[in-house]
C-alpha cells in the first residue's frame, strides 16, 4: 500500500508537469498559427518576408548551435560572423527566387558555401556545420517559395503544413496511448515506432479526408503522399535531434515558449519541404504521374 501511494505521489507532479508543458504549446501555437496561415493565404511578398524572417532567425539559431558562440571576435547581436553571413546568403537567394530566379537562387547557395566555408577556417572552426546549415536551411526555404509561388501553391503548402503537423500530433499521441519499442533510442529516447506510424497514418487520414472535401481524384496517391511527408518529417526531425545530441544542446533557441527554438519547431517541415518541391517537378514532367492538384 505505501509503494503505491509513493508511486502516485511521485506521478502527480510528473503529470502536472507534461500538462503545463502541453498548454504552454498549445497557446504558442494559437498566438503563431494565425500569423502563419494569414501570410499563406495572402502569399507574394507577405509570405516572402515571412520566410525571409524565418531564415535570419533560423541561421542565428543554427550557428549558436554549431558552436557559434565561438565563431570569431566580432559579432553583431545575437549572430555570429558565420551566422551573419549565412543570414545574408539566405537573404539573397530568396530575393532571386522571389523575382522567379528558382534557378539562380540554388546556384547562389553554392559559392554562399564556399565563402561560409573560408571564413570557418579564418574563425578556427570545422566548415561542415556552417556550411551543412546553409543547405539544411536554404533548400527548404526556397522550396516553400518556389511552392507557394506556383499554380495553387496556397494548397501545396497548406497540405505539406497539414501532413506534418498531423504527424507530430498523432506520433505525439501514439506515442503516450501506445508506447512500444524505441525508434531511434541513442538519438531521440521518446520517440517510439507507434508514434512514427500513428503520425504517418493521422497525416494519410487528414489527406484523405482534404481529397474528399475538396472532391480529388487519386485519392490513395493522396493519402500516400501524406503518410511519406509524414515520414520525411519526422527524419527531419531525427535529424536535428542528432546535431542537438552532438553538440550537447536540449534546444536550438528559447524564441517559442514551450517549443524552444525556430528549428525546434519546423525541423520537420525542412525536410518535407524540399521532397513536395522534387514530388511536384515529377508530377509536372511526368504524365503518369500527374495527379496533384497544383503544380
Amino acid at each position: 500500500m505505501n509503494t503505491i501511494t509513493a508511486n502516485g505521489a511521485m506521478a502527480q507532479p510528473e503529470a502536472n508537469l507534461i500538462s503545463s508543458s502541453l498548454r504552454t504549446r498549445v497557446l504558442s501555437a494559437l498566438v503563431l498559427l494565425p500569423v502563419v496561415l494569414g501570410l499563406l493565404y495572402v502569399g507574394g511578398l507577405g509570405f516572402a518576408l515571412l520566410l525571409a524572417l524565418v531564415a535570419v532567425l533560423m541561421a542565428g539559431e543554427w550557428d549558436r548551435l554549431t558552436e557559434g558562440a565561438i565563431s570569431g571576435p566580432k559579432h553583431f547581436g545575437n549572430f555570429g560572423t558565420l551566422g551573419l553571413t549565412s543570414a545574408l546568403v539566405l537573404l539573397a537567394a530568396l530575393t532571386l527566387g522571389y523575382y522567379g530566379e528558382a534557378g539562380w537562387a540554388l546556384l547562389l547557395l553554392l559559392p554562399g558555401a564556399l565563402l561560409v566555408a573560408i571564413l570557418s577556417r579564418f574563425n578556427g572552426r570545422a566548415a561542415i556545420w556552417p556550411v551543412l546549415g546553409l543547405f539544411w536551411l536554404g533548400l527548404p526555404c526556397l522550396a516553400l517559395l518556389w511552392l507557394r509561388m506556383g499554380d495553387d501553391g496556397m494548397l501545396a503548402v497548406s497540405w505539406l503544413f497539414v501532413a506534418v503537423w498531423c504527424c507530430d500530433t498523432g506520433a505525439y499521441f501514439a506515442g503516450r496511448r501506445i508506447g512500444g519499442p524505441k525508434l531511434a533510442p541513442r538519438i531521440s529516447p521518446k520517440k517510439t515506432w507507434s508514434g512514427l506510424l500513428g503520425g504517418m497514418a493521422l497525416a494519410a487520414l487528414a489527406s484523405v479526408l482534404l481529397a474528399l472535401a475538396m472532391g480529388l481524384k487519386d485519392v490513395a496517391v493522396l493519402a500516400f503522399l501524406g503518410a511519406l511527408l509524414a515520414l520525411i518529417s519526422q527524419g527531419g526531425d531525427l535529424a536535428e535531434s542528432a546535431v542537438k545530441r552532438h553538440f550537447k544542446v536540449k534546444d536550438s533557441g528559447a524564441l517559442i515558449p514551450g517549443h524552444g527554438g525556430i528549428l525546434d519547431r519546423v525541423d520537420g517541415v525542412l525536410f518535407a519541404a524540399p521532397t513536395l518541391a522534387i514530388v511536384t517537378m515529377v508530377s509536372a514532367l511526368v504524365p503518369a504521374l500527374d495527379v496533384l492538384p497544383w503544380r
